[in-house]
C-alpha cells in the first residue's frame, strides 16, 4: 500500500465519527431516493404484467340494451382484436353479519370458457356452472372485509327479486383493482364488492337474456384507440350507449394511476430534497476539514506530490465516504422498496408481485453522491494547493478581533467576557457561521416536508366530509325516477331530510379537447351536499351554466364565460351548447355541476330525480340499513361514516407509512448535520480553547465558548429551517396534483413543534458529545507547534 493511501487510511480513522455521520445521510438520501422510485418502477412492472396476463381492456362502454349480435358489428371495427359483452348492474345487498346495505356490482361471466377481456385470477374455489344459477364469484377485498368464503350465503335484490346466492369461488380482476362506488373518493372494501355471476343467469334476473348493457374491447398494437372509440360509440348509440372511454379513464385503472402518478411526484423531489441537503453537508464538511489540513498539503507537496496528485488524494476521502453511504442506502432502498411494493400489492390486491430494482436509479443516485463529493472536496484543495509549500506550512495568519456590533450599540457591558468571545468569533468569520446556520437549516427543512403530508390530509378530510358532504347516505336509484320518489324517501325510518339530486352522463368537448364525465345537478342553496372550495369557502352553483373543477376546466382549457358542447348520454341524448359560469378550485376529483332547475330546463324534462342526499337521526340508523336493504328501486347506498373511516384506512394509513420512513431518514439528516457543524468547530478551536484553559479558564467556561456558539446557531437556524421546510411542502404539493387528490398545503403546529425538537435534542446530544470531548483535551499535545 502506497505511503498515501496509508494516510488516507489514518485520517479517515481520526474522524470516523464525521465520516459515519455523512455516511449515514448520504445513505439516507440514496435510499430515499431507490425507495420510492424502486417502488414505483416495481409497481408499474406489476401492473404491466397483471393487466397483461389477465387481458385487461383498452376501451369500455355502457348502454341501455343491444341484442347479442351488435358485438359482432364491435368485432368488426378495424384494430379491435377481441370484444367481452356483458350485464352489468348495481343492487343492494344483505350480508350476514353487515348492518348496513352493502352495494354489488354484477358482472357476467361466461359459463363455459374465459372472458376474452378483463379475465379473473381465481384465488379460491371454482367457476361458476350453468346448472347452479345462484352460484357466485365475489372479489377477494370484499369477501376478506367481510368474513366471507366458500359456501357462504347473502342476498341481493336482482331487478326487484330478492335471490339467495352462495359464493363457489373468490377472484381477483384487473378491472377492479381498486374497488370504488361510481362518484365516491375512497375505495370502501366493506361495502362495495364485485360479484360475478354466469351469462345466462344474471341475464335472465334482468331481462337481457340474448342481450348486453357493458362492453369491454382490447386494441390491436398500433391500432388508434381514439377511433376506436369513436367507432364504438358509433355503433352503440343506437342503443343508448353512454360513451366509450379509455383504459386511462377506467375508474379503477384510473385511480391506481392517479396514485403511482403522485409516487412517483414525490419519488422525484423528496429524494432530491434528500441529496441535495446531503450534498450541501459533504461539501461544508469535507470543506473544513480539509482546510485544517493546510501544512499536510504544504508537506506532500514539498515531497514531491503535483497539485493533481494531492487533489485526487482528497478526492478519494469524499468517495470512500460516499461509496460507504451508497453501500447503506442501496441495501437499505431495496429492502424499504421491496416491502413497500409488497404493502402497495398487498393494498391493491395483485395476484403476482414484480420488485426489481433498476440498474439505471443505483447509477443515478451514485453519480449524483460522486458529484457531491468531487464538490466538497475541490473547492478547498483548490484554494489550498495554490500556495507555495513554504507559505502554506506557516499557520493562516489570525483573523483581526475587534469589538462585535453588540458591543458597539452599547450592549457589551451585559455580557459576560466568554459571551463577548462569542459574539465577536461569530462576528469574524460570517461566511462560516451563515454555512453552519444553512446547514442545521436545512435538517429541519426535511423533517418539516416529510411529516406535513398528513397535515394537509387531515384538512383534505373535514373539507371533503365536514364542509362538502355533509349529509349522513346517499341513496342512488336503479332509473332516474319522478319527485313522488323523494317523498317515499322522506318516509324512510329516521329521515329527516332529503335534497334531491341528478347526475347526468355526458361528454364535455371543447376543441379537440373532451372528457367523459357526469354533470350534478344540485338543489339551489343546499345545505347537506355542497361545493367547498380549497379555502374552505362553500361555492354557490350559478342559476345558469356549468360550474366546473378547475382541474377539469385545465383539461378542456375552457375559462368563464366560453361555451363547452355537451354531449348527454342517456334519454333523447340532446347535444347542448352550455357556457361555463364558473370554476371551483377544490380538491377531490374533476366535476360538473348545475343549478337542478337549470339541468332539467336544458335537458327538457320534468323534475327527474337520480338519487337523495339524507340527513338521518343517528338513533334510527338501524332501521334505515333493514328498510333500504328491500326496496327494489334502490340501486346503492353511500353512507359518509363508511367513507371517512374509509380514508382514514386507506389514506391516512398509507401515508403515514411513508411519513415515518421519511420522519426517520430526515432525523438522520437533521442529527448528522447538527454533529458535524459540532465535531468541526470543535476541531478548529481545539488550539484556541486549550490555550483558554492554559490562561486560566475552567471547563465550564470553555464549554459555554464552544457551546454557546452552537446553541446561538441552532437557535437561528430552526425558524430559518422551519421556513425553508414550508417552501419545500408547498413544492411537494404543487407536485402532487393529480385528478382525484390535490393536497392542500397545511403545516400543522405539530409539525413544526416535532421538527424543531428534533433539531433541538439532535443539537442538545451533539453538544453533550462536545462537551466530554473538551474534558479530555490534551492541553500539551494541542499546544505542541510544528516548525
Amino acid at each position: 500500500m502506497r505511503a498515501v493511501d496509508r494516510k488516507l487510511l489514518r485520517d479517515l480513522w481520526g474522524i470516523r465519527g464525521q465520516v459515519v455521520a455523512i455516511a449515514l445521510v448520504i445513505g439516507a438520501g440514496v435510499a430515499m431516493f431507490l425507495l420510492l422510485l424502486s417502488a414505483f418502477a416495481s409497481l408499474d412492472l406489476t401492473q404491466r404484467t397483471y393487466y397483461g396476463r389477465y387481458r385487461f381492456g383498452d376501451v369500455f362502454a355502457g348502454l341501455k340494451r343491444a341484442p347479442l349480435w351488435v358485438a359482432d358489428d364491435l368485432r368488426r371495427i378495424p384494430g379491435v382484436s377481441a370484444v367481452e359483452a356483458r350485464v352489468v348492474a348495481d343492487v343492494t345487498l344483505d350480508v350476514p353479519g353487515l348492518d348496513e346495505p352493502a352495494t354489488g356490482r354484477f358482472v357476467s361471466i361466461p359459463e363455459h370458457g374465459r372472458p376474452a377481456v378483463n379475465d379473473l385470477y381465481l384465488a379460491r374455489g371454482h367457476w361458476v356452472e350453468s346448472g347452479r344459477p345462484d352460484g357466485v364469484i365475489v372479489n377477494r377485498t370484499f369477501a376478506d372485509a367481510n368474513g366471507l368464503d366458500l359456501g357462504d350465503t347473502f342476498r341481493a335484490v336482482l331487478n326487484g327479486r330478492r335471490r339467495t346466492l352462495r359464493i363457489v369461488g373468490v377472484a381477483l380482476s384487473p378491472e377492479f383493482v381498486y374497488t370504488i362506488r361510481p362518484g365516491e373518493v375512497v375505495s370502501d372494501e366493506r361495502l362495495y364488492g364485485v360479484v360475478w355471476m354466469g351469462r345466462r343467469a344474471l341475464g335472465d334476473a334482468f331481462d337481457l337474456d340474448g342481450a348486453f348493457n357493458d362492453v369491454s374491447l382490447t386494441v390491436a398494437p398500433g391500432a388508434s384507440v381514439p377511433g376506436v372509440i369513436d367507432r364504438v360509440d358509433r355503433v352503440l348509440d343506437p342503443w343508448g350507449g353512454s360513451g366509450a372511454i379509455p383504459r386511462r379513464l377506467q375508474p379503477s385503472n384510473f385511480y391506481l394511476q392517479s396514485e403511482l402518478e403522485g409516487l412517483r411526484s414525490f419519488g422525484t423531489v423528496l429524494p432530491v430534497v434528500f441529496l441535495a441537503v446531503a450534498a450541501f453537508l459533504l461539501h461544508v464538511v469535507l470543506g473544513r476539514t480539509i482546510a485544517l489540513q493546510r501544512e499536510q498539503i504544504a508537506a506532500m507537496k514539498a515531497l514531491g506530490y503535483a497539485n493533481r496528485a494531492v487533489a485526487a488524494h482528497y478526492l478519494k476521502w469524499g468517495l470512500v465516504i460516499v461509496a460507504l453511504g451508497a453501500a447503506v442506502g442501496i441495501a437499505a432502498g431495496a429492502w424499504l422498496g421491496a416491502g413497500l411494493t409488497r404493502l402497495y400489492t398487498e393494498f391493491y390486491k395483485f395476484p403476482i408481485l414484480r420488485y426489481r430494482l433498476p440498474l439505471e436509479l443505483v447509477v443515478e443516485a451514485l453519480a449524483v453522491s460522486a458529484a457531491a463529493a468531487v464538490a466538497g472536496v475541490l473547492g478547498s484543495v483548490r484554494s489550498a494547493v495554490r500556495l507555495p509549500p513554504a507559505e502554506a506550512m506557516r499557520p493562516e495568519p489570525p483573523a483581526s478581533f475587534r469589538p462585535s456590533v453588540v458591543e458597539r450599540i452599547g450592549l457589551g457591558r451585559f455580557l459576560s467576557q466568554p459571551a463577548r468571545m462569542i459574539a465577536r468569533h461569530l462576528q469574524r468569520r460570517p461566511v462560516r457561521t451563515g454555512i453552519s446556520i444553512l446547514g442545521i437549516a436545512f435538517g429541519g427543512s426535511v423533517l418539516v416536508a416529510g411529516m406535513f403530508s398528513l397535515d394537509s390530509l387531515d384538512l383534505l378530510l373535514d373539507r371533503q366530509f365536514f364542509l362538502a358532504q355533509r349529509q349522513d347516505a346517499t341513496l342512488t336509484f336503479v332509473e332516474p325516477s319522478s319527485p313522488a320518489a323523494l317523498q317515499d324517501v322522506l318516509g324512510l325510518p329516521g329521515v329527516m331530510a332529503a335534497e334531491p339530486f341528478r347526475s347526468v352522463p355526458v361528454r364535455l368537448v371543447r376543441g379537440h379537447r373532451q372528457r367523459t364525465t357526469g354533470i350534478t345537478g344540485l338543489v339551489p342553496d343546499p345545505k347537506l351536499a355542497r361545493v367547498v372550495n380549497r379555502d374552505g369557502r362553500v361555492v354557490a352553483v350559478p342559476p345558469d351554466g356549468l360550474l366546473l373543477s378547475a382541474r377539469l376546466a385545465e383539461i378542456l382549457n375552457v375559462r368563464p364565460g366560453q361555451l363547452v358542447t355537451v354531449s348527454v348520454r342517456e334519454g333523447r341524448r340532446p347535444v347542448l351548447r352550455v357556457p361555463v359560469a364558473a370554476t371551483v378550485d377544490d380538491l377531490v376529483g374533476t366535476n360538473a355541476y348545475m343549478s337542478l332547475p337549470a339541468l332539467h330546463r336544458r335537458l327538457q324534462e320534468g323534475a327527474v330525480l337520480s338519487g337523495a342526499y339524507l340527513e338521518v337521526d343517528g338513533s334510527r340508523m338501524d332501521a334505515l340499513y333493514r328498510a333500504v336493504k328491500g326496496l327494489p328501486r334502490i340501486a346503492g347506498v353511500a353512507l359518509r361514516e363508511a367513507a371517512i373511516e374509509s380514508f382514514r384506512r386507506t389514506l391516512l394509513q398509507s401515508f403515514a407509512i411513508m411519513r415515518n420512513v421519511t420522519i426517520l431518514f430526515a432525523a438522520i439528516i437533521a442529527a448528522g448535520v447538527v454533529y458535524n457543524t459540532a465535531r468541526v468547530s470543535l476541531s478548529e478551536r481545539r488550539r484556541e480553547l486549550a490555550t483558554l484553559r492554559v490562561i486560566g479558564l475552567t471547563r465550564g467556561e470553555i464549554s459555554y465558548v464552544l457551546l454557546g456558539e452552537l446553541a446561538i446557531v441552532t437557535l437561528v437556524a430552526v425558524p430559518l429551517g422551519l421556513g425553508l421546510g414550508y417552501l419545500m411542502a408547498a413544492g411537494m404539493v404543487r407536485v402532487y396534483d393529480t385528478e382525484v387528490f390535490r393536497m392542500p398545503l397545511v403545516v400543522g403546529r405539530i409539525t413544526l413543534v416535532r421538527s424543531a425538537v428534533t433539531v433541538l435534542v439532535s443539537s442538545a446530544l451533539s453538544s453533550l458529545w462536545v462537551r466530554r470531548r473538551l474534558d479530555r483535551l490534551d492541553l500539551v499535545a494541542v499546544l505542541k507547534s510544528r516548525e
